[in-house]
């Protein structure tokens, strides 16, 4: 069944604060593990993180890297194309970011952007965007068959929910600065972006590098989806050992 925003549960949430701790930890050490083994047999792994706006992706991202040494990743955050860039192909200034051998390359927001506002906000010509699908899906086939995992992540909320989220922003003397007249432009545009993003999910879910789905109505539950879903994913991928050292045990074992 091809994913679509409508089939994601937005109910899903953590009440109790120490479950979502242990699995939080859990996942973060055997991130840790990945990363290891990743350094030790100088392999690489590309991690994309799309979703509405407030929708959790930059905590979502300092969490997963918490526990990591900071010199094995890098987190590439992806705004609109530089002046420079503009004249080139859209995909070069991803293809110059992505990680070098044995390290994570974190990218918060991506060249998906081709497809999500570039459509919407008819930056792109339809033309563009529409060939843009296969030209992605050709991206990162060659990145998976040169054994570099791709992991997306959309983490989706309910519209009500980033209201409530903006608001709080606009409120906080330490987060204000993260909200401007384009996120509230874009969303008068949810329902063309709820549009874009199911065409998304059908033409580049695909068995190569498939979309997750991410609920992340409750910031607690969309976390350990995170982690845990890229913890599958890249243990499954490079299929290594996730076994913890020996006497070691998580807090509160």
């Amino acid at each position: 069944m091809t994913l679509a925003l409508d089939r994601i549960d937005l109910s899903q949430r953590f009440d109790d604060k120490k479950a979502y701790e242990r699995r939080l930890e859990k996942a973060q050490y055997q991130m840790l593990l990945i990363q290891r083994w990743m350094f030790e047999h100088k392999r690489e792994a590309v991690l994309v993180f799309e979703g509405w706006d407030a929708a959790g992706k930059g905590g979502s991202i300092r969490r997963l890297v918490e526990k990591l040494d900071p010199r094995g990743y890098s987190v590439v955050p992806v705004s609109a194309p530089k002046p420079q860039e503009r004249g080139q192909h859209y995909l070069q200034r991803f293809w110059n970011r992505m990680p070098e051998p044995g390290t994570l390359g974190i990218f918060d927001r991506s060249w998906y952007g081709r497809v999500l506002v570039e459509r919407v906000e008819k930056f792109a010509k339809k033309d563009e965007w529409k060939r843009a699908y296969r030209e992605i899906n050709d991206f990162e086939r060659m990145l998976v068959d040169d054994h570099a995992p791709v992991v997306k992540f959309f983490l989706h909320i309910s519209k009500d929910e980033q209201l409530r989220r903006f608001k709080e922003r606009e409120n906080d003397p330490f987060k204000n600065w993260k909200i401007g007249p384009d996120d509230w432009r874009n969303r008068k545009q949810w329902k063309k972006y709820v549009a874009a993003v199911d065409d998304m999910f059908e033409r580049t879910s695909t068995p190569h590098a498939p979309w997750h789905g991410i609920a992340s109505e409750h910031k607690w539950f969309g976390r350990v989806q995170v982690l845990e879903t890229a913890v599958d994913q890249l243990a499954g991928f490079f299929s290594c050992d996730l076994t913890f050292p020996k006497g070691w045990k998580l807090r509160g074992d």
